[in-house]
């Protein structure tokens, strides 16, 4: 990171900061903090720039979309396409689709994925999810992977699942220290993850609340429970803890919602500011 850039992005965490202190307290022992597509408030989601920024900011994990590109390679990845966040259409002008899945690694590769964001990221660049890996897996701060519910992907989870086990170390250490979980909108790519890999914490997205058959359901192979805060309340936090599994929450970024989710004995926070509640 430049000087300047580092500069900037120093200034704007103070001020950030500065801001929350007054209004959210630090995250209390055994809330995870969890950070939206790496520390994205402050920098481009999903590029190295956020995912070490989330490092540093002690985020207890990062989550990260896993989607993957014409030729097999797994990368970090949020929209099914990619104009909201890179220069694809200036770099590729009138290709029929800018679907990930449509282009190969080495196009991606000389995408801008930080200019949409700031000038400061200018020439930001895509990473894989072995990138990732390889910025987390000597630190403290963990991984939560979420397998695409972009919807023309086919089996997207038993490719995630390979990719891991081809990683033995890393997911031996991360499950002994608890950093590694995979969560999906998709209940079929997530019990085909699952029974890949039943030793890794797998969760079901949910951006409606949950009906009391779904937990039942879901509580006989999910580990996690991951709503939108908005339809998060204490009976379905106390409900899904008593079916034995966890609760986190997304995305929380206001410091009354923050409060409000810790107040009902969430397990995670997923938000775009880590920072406000690690204060770091």
């Amino acid at each position: 990171m430049s000087k300047k850039r580092a500069g900037v992005v120093a200034a704007v965490l103070s001020g950030l900061a500065l801001a929350f202190t007054s209004t959210v307290a630090h995250a209390d022992e055994g809330l995870d903090v969890i950070a939206h597509r790496g520390s994205s408030g402050m920098a481009p989601e999903n590029t190295a720039a956020a995912i070490d920024l989330a490092v540093d900011q002690r985020a207890d994990f990062v989550e990260i979309d896993v989607q993957r590109t014409k030729d097999g390679k797994l990368v970090n990845f949020h929209d099914c396409t990619m104009e909201r966040t890179t220069d694809v259409e200036e770099v590729f002008p009138n290709r029929p689709s800018y679907r990930v899945s449509d282009f190969t690694w080495a196009e991606l590769r000389r995408l801008d994925a930080g200019s949409w964001f700031h000038d400061n990221f200018a020439g930001e660049r895509l990473i894989t999810v072995d990138d990732v890996i390889s910025h987390i897996r000597n630190t403290d701060t963990g991984l939560l992977a979420e397998i695409s519910p972009c919807g023309h992907y086919v089996g997207i989870a038993t490719d995630f699942a390979q990719n891991l086990t081809g990683k033995p170390r890393y997911v031996q250490r991360a499950l002994a220290r608890e950093q590694l979980a995979v969560q999906s909108f998709q209940v079929d790519d997530a019990q085909e993850f699952h029974a890949l890999m039943p030793d890794v914490p797998i969760g079901f997205l949910d951006a409606d609340r949950p009906t009391e058959q779904e937990l039942v359901q879901l509580s006989q192979w999910a580990d996690q429970v991951n709503p939108q805060h908005t339809v998060t309340d204490q009976a379905l936090v106390d409900r899904v803890h008593e079916l034995g599994m966890d609760i986190n929450v997304w995305t929380v970024d206001e410091p009354g919602a923050m409060r409000r989710m810790a107040g009902l004995g969430v397990d995670g926070i997923i938000t775009d500011f880590p920072q406000s509640l690690t204060q770091r």
